[in-house]
């Protein structure tokens, strides 16, 4: 309920709720709210809980399971969604001179799928997995420039190391990680967050890889949009491309 509601009923004021949700660690009542709905929906109760697959379990569960499971990352993730974050990310990707997706192992393919979709429209876009060379890419950015950073946990060691690169060249962070107080998500300017959990079988990034690849083509859809008219003719000419490369290897 609005924060208004809220302290009505308790026979409070706003500033109070505010105050009582800093004491409990959060940036203010919006934040509390988000938390809440996130442990309400991973319940073993609750309707988004995740199914864990067992060892006995036969094929058809399997599919279902899995299934099941990249599909509550998606709705989650859209639960919680920080629509004032993602506005000021779109904006902040529109503006960049150059993008730098950094991630490594799972997460690694994200930034490299990310890579390869705002290159259709013409941004100047690297992604980096390997360690090394992220510290390189990372020294050369700008005030003009803006790195995205890919981890489920947010405590990636060679990201955050990274990162203390980045934010020495002035260029603009946000992160993608899941929904929780992490190292990178609070060093990072804007952050967007997905919820997924990931146990036994299915710790291998499965179903959060599917949030964060999901968040990569919010992200990508939107500043598409805002950039159409100046980015049709790129989007159809690397279309193009895509298909006489096809047609040639056929």
């Amino acid at each position: 309920m609005p924060i208004s509601d809220l302290a009505d009923k308790c026979q409070t004021s706003k500033p109070t709720v505010v105050r009582l949700c800093k004491t409990l660690g959060y940036s203010g009542y919006k934040e509390l709210c988000m938390y809440l709905n996130a442990d309400i929906m991973l319940s073993d109760n609750g309707e988004m809980s995740y199914k864990d697959i067992s060892p006995n379990d036969d094929s058809k569960d399997i599919v279902a399971k899995v299934c099941e499971n990249n599909i509550k990352a998606i709705k989650n993730t859209m639960e919680i969604m920080d629509y004032e974050a993602l506005n000021r990310a779109v904006e902040l990707l529109v503006k960049a001179r150059r993008i730098d997706f950094y991630g490594v192992g799972n997460s690694g393919f994200v930034a490299l799928d990310a890579q390869n979709k705002f290159l259709r429209i013409n941004k100047l876009a690297t992604a980096q997995t390997d360690p090394h060379l992220q510290i390189l890419t990372a020294s050369n950015l700008s005030k003009n420039d803006a790195a995205v950073f890919i981890s489920y946990t947010g405590e990636t060691r060679d990201l955050l190391e990274t990162l203390e690169i980045v934010k020495t060249t002035g260029a603009q962070t946000m992160s993608i990680t899941r929904l929780g107080k992490n190292s990178l998500s609070e060093a990072t300017d804007i952050n967007l967050f997905m919820v997924s959990d990931e146990n036994f079988i299915r710790s291998g990034a499965m179903s959060s890889r599917i949030g964060q690849l999901c968040i990569i083509d919010i992200l990508f859809s939107i500043v598409t949009s805002r950039l159409y008219s100046d980015i049709k003719p790129y989007l159809d000419r690397s279309m193009a491309a895509s298909k006489k490369k096809k047609t040639l290897m056929v």
